[in-house]
């Protein structure tokens, strides 16, 4: 969604700012903060030093010596001329930041309020989301959540979380993630007008319209450009490497691939049984 959202040629395209892994994160460059959890809350009560560090990369403002004081070897270097260029061209230009991180999902309410971000949130169906993870080899540590009392007391349905924080089974906590994050996105997209949540599978079904309805909804300009861009990179076939690849600089998961038949992948990778049991989990029926 955010490399379509940057075939506008209006945002200057950020990934990741709050992964705590470096790369593409822990560049003081981009976001003079240190991250401290994977998926990092930030509320009013605090916003210290968010507000600040967010303000400037939503600004494009590049801090170069701090980057060079921590990053130094040639393709940290690389990656600071390709960021302080970009954003400072960026800024000359009047574009946007356009920051891509499913890191920041706990935070999209502050995202939204405070630095008055237009927020989408993008909701993939959980038998999609698990079986993807389990390809990936991805797992999740609960305590990185249950670690943050802010976040506790505002979404107490993270606690629920505790019961599987030492447990081995991949599917159930990555359809218990899958479900909290669920109610997390529910609840925040309840109380504020700047945020939108967009299903994948509705995108992914018919890109052009749905790309059209959110270039319209970010203030972006629909183009022949744009559209041809998108039509390319949501019919292509899929790469045989999948995963995530080098894209000059950035570690990406982006991917040219047919978007329709992306929507369907789950089930060559998971048994009717493992699909029941994720529907059943995640309180989906199971037809």
């Amino acid at each position: 969604m955010g490399k379509m959202l940057a075939a506008s040629g209006h945002l200057v395209y950020v990934n990741e700012p709050l992964n705590p892994e470096r790369p593409p994160g822990r560049s003081p460059g981009v976001l003079a903060a240190s991250v401290t959890h994977r998926f990092q809350y930030i509320c009013a009560d605090d916003e210290t030093p968010w507000l600040d560090a967010f303000s400037g990369t939503v600004a494009l403002r590049y801090h170069w010596l701090a980057e060079l004081r921590r990053n130094r070897r040639p393709r940290d270097l690389a990656r600071m001329a390709k960021y302080g260029t970009a954003f400072g061209m960026g800024a000359l230009r009047g574009r946007r930041a356009l920051l891509d991180d499913p890191f920041a999902l706990l935070s999209a309410e502050w995202f939204a309020e405070r630095l008055g971000c237009q927020v989408i949130i993008l909701v993939r169906d959980p038998v999609s989301f698990v079986a993807s993870w389990q390809r990936l080899g991805w797992t999740v540590s609960f305590d990185e959540l249950l670690g943050q009392p802010l976040l506790l007391r505002d979404h107490p349905g993270i606690e629920r979380l505790r019961p599987l924080a030492g447990s081995k089974d991949r599917i159930a906590k990555t359809a218990a993630l899958w479900s909290a994050a669920r109610q997390v996105t529910d609840a925040v997209a309840a109380r504020s007008t700047g945020i939108r949540v967009v299903g994948f599978e509705h995108l992914a079904s018919a890109p052009l319209d749905g790309f059209r309805d959110l270039y319209e909804w970010c203030g972006l300009p629909w183009t022949s450009r744009a559209a041809r861009r998108i039509t390319t990179a949501c019919t292509a076939r899929r790469s045989r490497s999948g995963g995530f690849a080098w894209t000059g600089l950035s570690r990406t998961a982006f991917r040219p691939m047919d978007s329709r038949q992306a929507l369907s992948a789950y089930r060559r990778r998971l048994s009717p049984e493992e699909i029941a049991r994720i529907q059943s989990l995640t309180c989906l029926p199971t037809a």
